[in-house]
C-alpha cells in the first residue's frame, strides 16, 4: 500500500527527515505516534501529496501522491489537524464533493450524520471545530477510500463524539480500507490503534503489530521502584510504579500504549533487542 525509501525533506536549511523508511500493508489501522515537532503531520502530507519530498521515494497504491494523479487522489481522504470548510449548507457541501469519490455512500453519510448530531440544513461556517471535524469524519468513512489519513481526528471531540467516533471507525475498517491515525491523544485511541508507528527524530524507529507486542511486552504495578536492568522501563505513579517487562510466557496481555510510547523513545535499544528476540524466535520455529 505505501513505500517510502531515502525520503528526504527539510523545512528551508533545518533538515527534518533524511533517509526515512515506511512500508505499510493494506487492511490495517496504524497509529502513528511521536512527540511535538517529530514529523508525524509532514509525513502525512508527504503521503497525501500535499508536500513533495526533497529526495527519496515515495508510493501510494504504486503511484506518486506529489504527482497527485486523480487515480488516486479519489482513494485517499486526508483530514488535517487544522482546516477550514466552505460558507455553505452542510447538504450542498455533500452534492458538490461527493462526485469526486466513486464509490461515496450517501446513507452511509446520512447514518454518520445522525450519529454525530448534525443537520443536512446547517451552516458550516456557523458549527463549532468539533462539529465541523465530525462533518469531515462522516464525510471521509462515506467516501470509501482505500486510504483514510487522520491527524489528531479526537481534538476538538467531546466525550460522547469521542465514543461515537471509535464506533464509526472501527465499524469501517475492511481489507481493502486502511488507516493512518496520527495522535498524541492515545487513550482515546488506543482500542483502535493496531500496528503502532512510532516516529523520532525524523526516523521510523518502531513498527509492530500490538499481536507481537503483547506477546513479548507486559504490564504490571509495583509498590517499589523495580531495578532498571531487570524491567524493560518503568514510570511512577500514585501509590507506586507502572511497569513494561519481558511477558515470560508468550500469551497475549493488554498493553498500554502511552508507557510503550514512552519505553521506546526513552529506551529504544532495550526494545530493538527484545523484538529482534521474537523476531528471531519465530524464524526458527518456522
Amino acid at each position: 500500500m505505501i513505500r517510502m525509501s531515502g525520503v528526504a525533506f527539510a523545512y528551508g536549511n533545518k533538515p527534518l527527515f533524511k533517509g526515512l523508511g515506511l512500508e505499510l500493508a493494506p487492511g490495517n489501522m496504524y497509529g502513528l505516534l511521536g512527540k511535538n515537532g517529530a514529523g508525524k503531520t509532514t509525513l502525512l502530507k508527504i503521503l497525501t501529496g500535499v508536500l513533495h519530498t526533497d529526495a527519496g521515494q515515495c508510493e501510494v497504491f504504486g503511484e506518486n501522491p506529489a504527482s497527485r494523479p486523480p487515480t488516486l487522489l479519489r482513494e485517499l481522504f486526508f483530514i488535517p489537524e487544522d482546516f477550514s470548510v466552505p460558507a455553505m449548507r452542510l447538504d450542498a457541501f455533500v452534492s458538490l464533493y461527493a462526485p469526486f469519490y466513486p464509490r461515496f455512500d450517501r446513507e452511509a453519510f446520512d447514518d454518520c450524520v445522525r450519529e454525530f448530531e448534525l443537520g443536512p440544513r446547517d451552516k458550516l461556517t456557523a458549527l463549532s471545530f468539533g462539529q465541523k471535524k465530525k462533518l469531515l469524519i462522516a464525510f471521509g468513512l462515506a467516501s470509501n477510500c482505500r486510504l483514510l489519513v487522520l491527524d489528531e481526528p479526537t481534538n476538538g471531540l467531546d466525550i460522547p463524539s469521542k465514543r461515537r467516533f471509535r464506533k464509526l471507525v472501527a465499524g469501517a475498517l475492511t481489507e481493502d480500507k486502511s488507516f493512518i491515525i496520527s495522535t498524541h491523544q492515545v487513550r482515546d485511541l488506543e482500542t483502535l490503534i493496531d500496528p503502532v508507528v512510532i516516529l523520532d527524530e525524523g526516523r521510523i524507529i518502531f513498527n509492530r503489530p500490538l499481536a507481537d507486542i503483547s506477546r513479548r511486552l507486559t504490564v504490571s504495578f509495583a509498590k517499589d521502584e523495580p531495578d532498571p536492568d531487570r524491567v524493560v522501563y518503568s514510570e511512577r505513579v500514585l501509590g507506586g510504579y507502572t511497569v513494561l517487562e519481558e511477558n515470560p510466557d508468550g500469551r497475549e496481555t493488554n498493553i498500554d500504549l502511552e508507557l510503550l510510547f514512552n519505553a521506546v523513545v526513552n529506551g529504544r535499544e532495550k526494545i530493538a533487542r527484545l523484538m529482534e528476540s521474537e523476531a528471531s524466535h519465530e524464524q526458527h520455529d518456522s
